[in-house]
């Protein structure tokens, strides 16, 4: 069992909150973790091979990206160029003055073009420049939607809630499109998880849930991490709450 070769996975948005637990689940399991941010990578990370698995990428950059999918195929070459999984975990949610949510009458299209590029671009972006890779180890794609995408949320402003409706859909399409090449697409689509970027009002929204609580970033990484292995080999096309039934 020891001389079979490592499952890798490439994540992107690692650097906190759902990326890190995710990176720790996998980490777990033994896989190579390829972790994507635009931050350097931070020795404050507590996984092996950290430093040299870490691409630092603009994700808002078309070209950056380009030079990332490069740099990842480069990195696989030793892996017979494949990659198991693709977790696109990275996504934007600018706020107004004071945090306020941004409404579809004042948002700035800049901010529309900015949101739609990390949150919807940069993963078809990458499910595209890894495709081959993907095919080759019958892989597995897992799209970080949310909760605001099927609902108006009190928090999150209408460019990252209409993004993440846009993830969703592609997600489907992907599934249809991929699905013959072996690959399998999924989304989950976390609710109020607790994090550090959680906004002012959320415990309010919490009282509200089914079950009371707010969810755990490592209950996440557990979905992400059956969405990736054959425990799910017949799952595809498929959108996973994550919310305590918030959705209900």
């Amino acid at each position: 069992m020891t001389d079979m070769p490592k499952k890798t996975i490439v994540l992107t948005g690692a650097s906190r909150g759902i990326g890190h637990a995710t990176v720790k689940r996998f980490s777990r399991a033994g896989w190579r973790v390829i972790t994507c941010s635009r931050q350097d990578f931070s020795d404050n990370c507590p996984w092996p091979a950290g430093p040299e698995d870490h691409i630092k990428v603009d994700l808002a950059d078309p070209e950056d990206i380009g030079r990332a999918i490069s740099e990842i195929r480069r990195r696989l070459e030793d892996h017979g160029g494949q990659l198991n999984a693709l977790v696109n975990n990275a996504g934007i949610s600018p706020k107004g003055a004071g945090g306020s949510r941004l409404n579809s009458i004042e948002t700035q299209m800049a901010t529309w073009r900015d949101v739609f590029q990390v949150n919807f671009f940069a993963p078809i972006m990458l499910a595209r420049g890894l495709f081959k890779e993907l095919e080759a180890a019958q892989g597995s794609v897992v799209n970080v939607t949310s909760i605001a995408g099927s609902r108006v949320h009190p928090f999150a402003g209408t460019a990252y809630a209409t993004s993440k409706a846009a993830l969703a859909g592609l997600t489907r399409e992907m599934a249809s499109d991929f699905g013959p090449h072996g690959i399998r697409v999924n989304a989950i689509a976390p609710g109020e998880i607790e994090t550090s970027i959680l906004s002012p009002g959320t415990e309010k929204l919490v009282e509200q849930l089914p079950l009371r609580r707010l969810g755990q970033t490592s209950e996440v990484a557990e979905t992400i991490y059956y969405l990736c292995t054959d425990a799910s080999s017949y799952v595809t096309g498929s959108e996973i709450h994550i919310n305590g039934g918030q959705h209900v």
